[in-house]
């Protein structure tokens, strides 16, 4: 089983949205921020600038991609210099919250250099949120080069043709190339992670031998009887050795990670399921009904019957 996309598969809710904008300078808009939420922003066309609260701005140019996992707000404008008066763009907005079925946003300036942003955001589960996830920079920033990156261009450039005509089919590609452009993007920061001297973590950890055999095999099975031995073979190290590296990366002994991505995944297949207690208790490693639900309250303070009634 492929960690990253089991991460974003449990992690992501509802559908993804997004929208095509074309702005004329003059212009700046504001993205309020979202908790729960990752947004994108990726530049089709001309050039703006990216300005955060506590940090310099960043000149973004065509085919540049910015991913924001934590939803921090921020303003797109043509210039530092541009008077930002749009009101905020928050989740809310209807041009940007179903643009599936209609053309690309047009917000006219006084006639300027054009820039097109094909722009969105995803929707995330807090209570499922993946210490993968909970570990990224609030900004992410993938600078186009010609030499690189080629299957992520390709998506950006099958999504704006999707929003910008739509066709039959279109309702179901839109949320397909975006769940595509979220994993491409978090695939091309961890391995850039790997040419750091100091990269620590689940960068790390998604890319050391050992650790990262005992995760695939946690997520291939998560109903297996694991025990730190069993996961030190899979892993290829003694119980200690493997025990202290798999902390040390992850941020969680071995078992505790095991028992959190067993509720995690029994908290999925509760909202997204028909399936009996009995039944989700057997796919995440538990005998007992009982002491499934034992472990599922203590985890997310609720039962886990009621957790189903309150989706």
């Amino acid at each position: 089983m492929d960690v990253l996309s089991d991460v974003v598969a449990v992690t992501r809710t509802g559908r993804p949205r997004s929208a095509q904008v074309r702005w004329h300078a003059p212009w700046g808009q504001e993205f309020a921020p979202v908790p729960g939420s990752a947004g994108f922003q990726m530049i089709l066309q001309g050039s703006c600038w990216l300005l955060s609260p506590d940090a310099e701005p960043v000149r973004l140019d065509a085919g540049d991609v910015v991913f924001l996992p934590h939803g921090s707000g921020h303003t797109l404008a043509d210039s530092p210099e541009t008077l930002v008066t749009a009101p905020a763009c928050g989740p809310d907005d209807p041009q940007l919250h179903d643009a599936y079925a209609s053309d690309d946003v047009d917000r006219s300036g006084d006639g300027g250099p054009v820039t097109v942003v094909l722009c969105g955001a995803y929707q995330l589960a807090p209570s499922r949120a993946h210490p993968l996830l909970l570990t990224l920079p609030d900004l992410i920033h993938l600078p186009a080069r010609p030499d690189r990156h080629p299957e992520l261009r390709s998506a950006v450039a099958l999504l704006a043709a999707e929003l910008e005509n739509p066709r039959l089919g279109t309702d179901a590609v839109v949320p397909a190339l975006l769940d595509t452009l979220l994993l491409y993007i978090l695939r091309i920061w961890f391995k850039e992670q790997l040419v750091r001297e100091d990269t620590t973590g689940w960068a790390a950890a998604l890319n050391d031998p050992p650790v990262a055999a005992a995760l695939r095999a946690i997520h291939r099975d998560p109903a297996a009887p694991w025990t730190v031995a069993k996961l030190a073979a899979e892993a290829g190290l003694s119980r200690a050795p493997f025990a202290r590296r798999f902390a040390m990366l992850t941020g969680q002994p071995p078992l505790g990670y095991l028992t959190w991505w067993r509720m995690t995944t029994a908290a999925r297949l509760l909202r997204t399921s028909d399936a009996p207690l009995r039944s989700i208790a057997t796919r995440v490693g538990y005998t007992s009904e009982f002491a499934f639900a034992n472990a599922f309250k203590r985890s997310h303070g609720t039962p886990p019957g009621a957790y189903r009634r309150n989706d």
